[in-house]
């Protein structure tokens, strides 16, 4: 954690907002609505359901082919932000996004990239051990893009947090040239900038049928801007600056987990151990 700013109004109508959080429309004899993550009115991503006992979900969906940036701000952000309010850049993403309450949070990440079903991938790893697999298709959730992995820790003796930062778009779409740009500037010791939306979901077993019974709090951030960046950093072993705009009204988290949030960001990054 660099620096938290307190909760602030942003945002445009969400008729004219570049991203929004949407209801899928219930089918008649259809199964549970699908809470949505909306770039330029096309569902991007499948988020976790609002039972709050279902497991922790981010799903790329068929139709998320954009990825959102500000060209005003390139030069900005390429450089090392300091704090969330510093040059604008909040105000001038929040054009990006839709009315609401949300909370500035400036961390500096170093991201591991993580391929679904390989070494490292939390769907097919804690996921299951606290869920088991899924019972109808007998496998682990999916989500369908590589991701990043940033940061984990205890929230309680039965809580735990994981931090993932999730692009619009697979790195396999970066341009080559700009990711090695990025990489250079970091081996000089430049810590540039990315800008995301952030959700904080809690989300707890309703029954026991994995090895380890316990909440999992998941702090999600969905790249706006440093596709380029976070692929550089994760090749090049370097951090990055990451400016989250957690969204108060659309995570599934109440006042007392979101308020807690800074703290939590601040201590030592720990993993869950099975049984613990």
């Amino acid at each position: 954690m660099i620096k938290t700013g307190e909760p602030r109004s942003l945002g445009i109508p969400a008729s004219e907002a570049r991203l929004t959080f949407d209801t899928e429309l219930q089918e008649l004899g259809g199964g549970p609505r699908r809470r949505l993550l909306m770039v330029d009115d096309e569902p991007a991503f499948e988020l976790s359901f609002y039972c709050g006992t279902c497991p922790l979900l981010f799903r790329r969906l068929e139709t998320s082919r954009e990825k959102l940036s500000l060209e005003s701000m390139q030069e900005r952000l390429t450089g090392t932000l300091d704090d969330p309010d510093d040059g604008g850049v909040i105000d001038a993403f929040g054009t990006l996004l839709p009315k609401g309450e949300y909370l500035p949070l400036l961390l500096e990440v170093e991201p591991r990239l993580v391929i679904p079903g390989r070494e490292g991938d939390y769907f097919s790893g804690e996921q299951v051990t606290t869920w088991g697999i899924d019972q109808f298709w007998g496998l682990p959730e999916y989500p369908h893009t590589p991701y990043y992995r940033t940061f984990e820790t205890a929230v309680d003796a039965d809580t735990h947090l994981y931090e993932f930062v999730v692009p619009m778009v697979p790195p396999t779409w970066n341009e080559r040239e700009r990711v090695e740009e990025y990489a250079a500037l970091m081996e000089q010791g430049t810590v540039p900038t990315a800008v995301a939306i952030s959700t904080l979901d809690v989300c707890q077993p309703a029954i026991d049928r994995g090895d380890d019974y316990f909440a999992h709090w998941g702090l999600t951030h969905f790249l706006i801007d440093g596709h380029h960046k976070l692929e550089a950093a994760a090749t090049a072993g370097r951090p990055v600056r990451l400016l989250s705009l957690l969204t108060l009204g659309e995570s599934l988290a109440g006042t007392e987990e979101t308020s807690r949030l800074p703290a939590l960001r601040t201590q030592s990054r720990t993993g869950r151990q099975v049984g613990r």
